[in-house]
């Protein structure tokens, strides 16, 4: 989120300052202000604790009695698959949640990369799952907005925090148990390295992420679309490398993922479960109770591909980072087979693209349908119209943000995420000599020359000048204006 900060000093002695965000509204010293003048939030301390401890309990009351929670089912699956691995002799995708079908359904690596859980108890595991996400968030976050929220103070960081627990897909990953955040902020990492200029180091998270979840794999994509070789090399050979290790310690259980479990899409779920937020899902919606054309799914996915590249490639010519990693993860849930719910966090950085392209009306009410599970009125039953219309919901909103989300801003606007500029100052000027008046002709005015040195310091001081000079003849408090499975569980923990 870019802001334009100006200080103004009134005849009165007081220093005010002024925090103008991208989406127009401003922060003053006595509060924050719509565009059109109106306070929009409180503006003392006190008002502003009150109005924090009212939305915390309205938040807290939604998420004890509105969304469905999910009993850290996926946790269960995680935790039972490496419990029976590590201590009973048991394989990998032979372990099933007790009373129900499912079981592991990541690769090896993943497995490899959860046994620690073995050492523990459940409810250690569910502590530690907790604190994990909490931190993965607390990345994604920072990344993401961090620099913006922290000129808002702790007032910032708390509205955050109410408003965050409202999105379904996050109640949904901390409930389950998820690794989606973690998945995302190991992405969001090499997005931070490449945009500020340590490409070298790049490559690493994106691998892991591939590594535990093939959906990521995406990125390496967006990282050869973007001609960054050298990372996309890391990320291929640290995808390649943490699945041979799997295969070296688990090479049974390795073989039978690759050639069977990975083509078996019944193991995760059913295709037309309402969760499943993907193109493959709503085919499957429509073509229900029959098996949707794999033919039409691979024509779908590939025109979804094929906008993806276009768009990601206008959004990288920008340098663009933070446009090019979020509509990457669009794609990625649109022609993924299953996209449960709880993957839709992959549209966060989406939302921080809104933000800092000045559309945050358009970003609060997205966020306000992605809160709401409203895709869950069409649980029994997503036939006719409305359960085409409303059933996938979701999925309409990562493809209209595909198709429309802001990218490839204009490079006098700065992005959030982007390779810092090693911009050269500006040669200065020679001065012109000083020309005496003849004898008998008068001198130039006084008013004429603070006109000329006024132009001269609008043509020096503005935005496209590339340098910091200011005239000295700029009055004192003036400033310049501001640049332009269940998914993965039983149906009946869902219902």
């Amino acid at each position: 989120m870019t802001t334009h900060g100006t200080t103004t000093t009134p005849q009165d002695g007081t220093a005010r300052g002024t925090v103008r965000g991208t989406d127009g509204a401003t922060a003053h010293g006595d509060g924050i202000r719509t565009p059109d003048g109106g306070s929009a939030l409180p503006g003392t301390d006190r008002g502003r604790l009150a109005f924090v401890l009212a939305l915390a309990v309205a938040v807290g009351v939604f998420t004890a009695t509105v969304p469905l929670l999910r009993d850290w089912f996926d946790l269960r699956v995680y935790y039972g698959t490496v419990d029976s691995w590590a201590h009973h002799g048991g394989r990998i995708y032979d372990y099933q949640v007790p009373g129900t079908t499912y079981g592991f359904t990541y690769p090896p690596f993943a497995a490899l990369g959860m046994l620690p859980l073995a050492l523990v108890g459940l409810r250690t595991a569910i502590v530690l799952a907790l604190l994990v996400n909490l931190a993965a968030l607390a990345v994604v976050v920072g990344i993401l907005v961090g620099p913006a929220l922290r000129r808002y103070g702790w007032f910032g960081f708390a509205l955050t925090a109410c408003l965050l627990p409202l999105f379904e897909p996050l109640r949904d990953t901390f409930s389950f148990g998820q690794v989606n955040l973690v998945l995302l902020a190991l992405v969001l990492g090499d997005a931070w390295l490449l945009s500020h200029g340590h490409g070298r180091r790049a490559g690493v998270g994106i691998g892991l992420a591939a590594a535990v979840k093939l959906t990521p794999a995406l990125f390496i994509v967006l990282l050869l679309l973007a001609r960054r070789r050298r990372a996309a090399g890391v990320a291929t050979a640290v995808a390649a490398a943490a699945t041979g290790l799997a295969a070296w310690v688990a090479p049974a259980a390795s073989r039978f993922y690759w050639t069977d479990a990975l083509w078996d899409t019944a193991r995760v779920g059913r295709l037309a479960y309402v969760s499943n937020q993907s193109v493959q899902g709503v085919l499957a919606r429509l073509a229900a109770p029959g098996e949707p054309s794999r033919a039409l799914w691979v024509t779908a996915a590939l025109l979804v591909l094929c906008v993806w590249a276009w768009r990601t490639s206008r959004a990288l010519a920008a340098e663009d980072w933070t446009a090019a990693f979020a509509l990457t993860g669009l794609a990625a849930c649109l022609v993924s087979p299953i996209t449960w719910v709880h993957h839709l966090v992959w549209l966060l950085p989406s939302f921080a693209v809104l933000l800092h392209r000045r559309r945050p009306r358009v970003a609060a009410v997205l966020y306000a349908v992605l809160c709401s599970s409203v895709v869950w009125l069409w649980f029994d039953d997503a036939s006719g119209l409305d359960g085409f219309l409303g059933g996938n919901l979701y999925t309409w909103i990562t493809l209209g943000l595909l198709l429309w989300l802001p990218a490839g801003q204009p490079r006098g606007v700065r992005p959030a995420l982007r390779r810092r500029a090693r911009a050269t100052p500006a040669a200065p000027r020679a001065a012109a000599p000083a020309m005496p008046a003849a004898p008998g002709h008068p001198g130039p005015s006084s008013s004429g020359a603070r006109a000329g040195s006024a132009a001269d310091t609008g043509r020096e001081s503005g935005p496209a000048a590339g340098t910091d000079r200011v005239s000295s003849s700029v009055p004192t408090g003036s400033t310049w204006p501001a640049a332009e499975k269940p998914q993965s569980s039983s149906e009946r923990a869902s219902s």
